[in-house]
């Protein structure tokens, strides 16, 4: 008698920043706050939501190439000095996208287990999805506390193991090139969504299999991103 083969689960997994919340306005008043603190020429607002989604270091290296080192690393402290502070002062607004939950629940529903893959700290993903009710949604959670920055594929490695997903079963959904950069690595369906920090034109040409206008498209186009590799 032939057993039956268990399939591997489906697993959505969400960048945070410019995918399920806007904090736009914090992470750019974070980075004031860190290069004043430095001395230094604060870049415009542009060029930071370029780096959203990098780790600390890896942003600060992207913002100041030809810097020491040693200030990347300062500076990457300084902006978390700041956040926090920011947070202790209750003045961290991130909310989420219009549609974002109701997204959520109905992937839920669908039998979908959801994770998030962010350059995030462990405790700021926290702070963020408890204080809008959705942590008990998700099933894993990888952050930059724990990984190499995006798009190094670690974070997805580690995703798909805590939720018994394979590479073809799991979708990395977000707004930036390193967000498609680390689901190509990881050989996972990609997904782009339209309402963050990176242009439509950009995450196609990353490599995005689809990019998603509104949150409401996004569980048929994550059933069509996984049909397209079983």
């Amino acid at each position: 008698m032939r057993m039956a083969v268990s399939q591997p689960n489906r697993l959505a997994l969400f960048d945070c920043d410019g995918t399920l919340v806007d904090s736009q306005a914090n992470i750019c008043r974070a980075m004031i706050q860190a290069f004043d603190a430095n001395g230094l020429t604060v870049p415009d607002d542009g060029a930071v939501r370029r780096v959203v989604g990098l780790s600390l270091v890896e942003a600060m290296r992207a913002l100041l190439p030809d810097a020491d080192p040693a200030l990347h690393r300062q500076l990457g402290a300084d902006y978390k000095s700041a956040f926090q502070k920011m947070r202790g002062q209750g003045q961290v607004d991130e909310p989420l996208f219009a549609g974002i939950a109701d997204c959520l629940v109905a992937l839920d529903a669908d039998g979908w287990l959801l994770g998030v893959a962010t350059g995030k700290s462990d405790r700021g993903l926290l702070h963020c999805l408890e204080y809008h009710g959705l942590r008990h949604l998700f099933v894993t959670l990888q952050t930059a506390d724990r990984h190499p920055s995006k798009p190094h594929p670690s974070m997805i490695v580690e995703a798909m193991a805590d939720a018994g997903s394979s590479a073809a079963t799991t979708v990395m959904i977000g707004d930036t090139s390193f967000d498609i950069g680390m689901g190509l690595a990881a050989n996972c369906p990609t997904v782009g969504v339209a309402w963050g920090y990176h242009e439509t034109a950009e995450l196609f040409a990353e490599g995005a299999d689809f990019v998603a206008e509104r949150p409401d498209q996004l569980p048929a186009i994550l059933a069509s991103a996984v049909r397209a590799r079983a």
